[in-house]
């Protein structure tokens, strides 16, 4: 996985998709490429590939509603994808919230496991971001909102995500969100000293742009790690660029552990000094010095994000047809 650089641009106002990444290939499921059906549910539209996996649009014809299919790779034969599947599903059908994607089911397919989830036809932060990370700025405050009550639901769940990251967390034009992906997902953990010192070598899991030095380091870890990940993506909403980058991963992750963490005034005037704060305090170094789940929830009540109000983009956002 990289850690990429986002592009500030200056575009018109953001278009909302179902969820298409700006130069992926879309191409519709044929005998070809992919299955036309995964048990009960009909592929309609590819919306993004991974490493690992694809992700369609796809319907239940009996009764018309719409679903996303997660499924390995037809090139893909490594069976540990298998075992990530079935494990996000068992994670990801115990939770039910606003602002978290519902699984609906675990299949089978040519003797490889599929998951169906909710479709929620909008696109990711990132993708967002990279489009005009300014246009977002009316739509801030709500997206951090829900953010933080995700994360308030997995904390009560007892649940860490441990991928928190723009590209993790689907938008609307009004700004809700629902946070995604929970491959990675775990109950809190605590690894000894020695375990950590000798016996989790070339286990680190996670995004490098967004992960912990916890997580880097594969040590005890529980929901504080979360609130790094997100510190880093609001730092990304906002500035319109990662708090980090290297020239490779591992000098990239060595910043996460020893770097400055930079002002987010810095990139962006319109920030105030106590928001700015509130992110640095989240991307601290040590867990134990971040905020807590509860205590940010509370601090997102009292203290103003911007100076100015930002101004609705005009025209308003609106869908774009597919």
């Amino acid at each position: 996985m990289k850690g990429g650089v986002t592009a500030d641009s200056s575009t018109p106002p953001i278009q909302f998709m179902r969820g298409i990444l700006p130069h992926a290939r879309r191409f519709h499921a044929s005998s070809d490429c992919i299955p036309m059906n995964c048990g009960r549910f009909r592929l309609l539209h590819h919306i993004r590939t991974g490493r690992n996996t694809q992700v369609w649009e796809a319907i239940d014809d009996s009764t018309r509603k719409k679903y996303a299919i997660k499924l390995v790779r037809q090139d893909h034969t490594d069976k540990s994808v298998n075992e990530m599947l079935k494990r996000e599903f068992a994670v990801g059908h115990k939770l039910e919230h606003p602002r978290v994607i519902r699984y609906v089911e675990l299949g089978k397919f040519r003797d490889n496991p599929f998951l169906a989830m909710d479709f929620y036809g909008y696109p990711n932060l990132k993708v967002l971001i990279l489009q005009d990370h300014e246009a977002l700025a009316p739509l801030t405050a709500e997206i951090i909102k829900g953010c933080v009550e995700a994360l308030l639901y997995l904390a009560k769940e007892n649940y860490v995500h441990r991928d928190i990251k723009p590209e993790n967390i689907l938008v609307s034009p009004e700004g809700q969100i629902k946070i995604i992906d929970f491959a990675l997902a775990q109950k809190p953990q605590k690894v000894s000293a020695l375990a950590g010192l000798f016996g989790n070598k070339g286990k680190v899991q996670g995004t490098p742009s967004y992960i912990p030095p916890e997580q880097i380091r594969a040590q005890s870890f529980n929901c504080q790690a979360d609130i790094y990940s997100m510190g880093c993506t609001f730092f990304e909403l906002l500035a319109g660029k990662l708090p980090f980058t290297g020239f490779n991963t591992q000098e990239l992750l060595m910043k996460h552990l020893r770097g400055g963490i930079p002002s987010l005034e810095a990139f962006n005037k319109n920030v105030t000094s106590d928001f700015s704060n509130l992110i640095r305090d989240m991307m601290a170094k040590k867990p134990d010095d971040r905020p807590t789940v509860a205590a940010l929830a509370q601090a997102i009540k009292v203290v103003s994000i911007f100076k100015r109000t930002p101004k609705p983009n005009k025209p308003a956002v609106q869908n774009e047809a597919s």
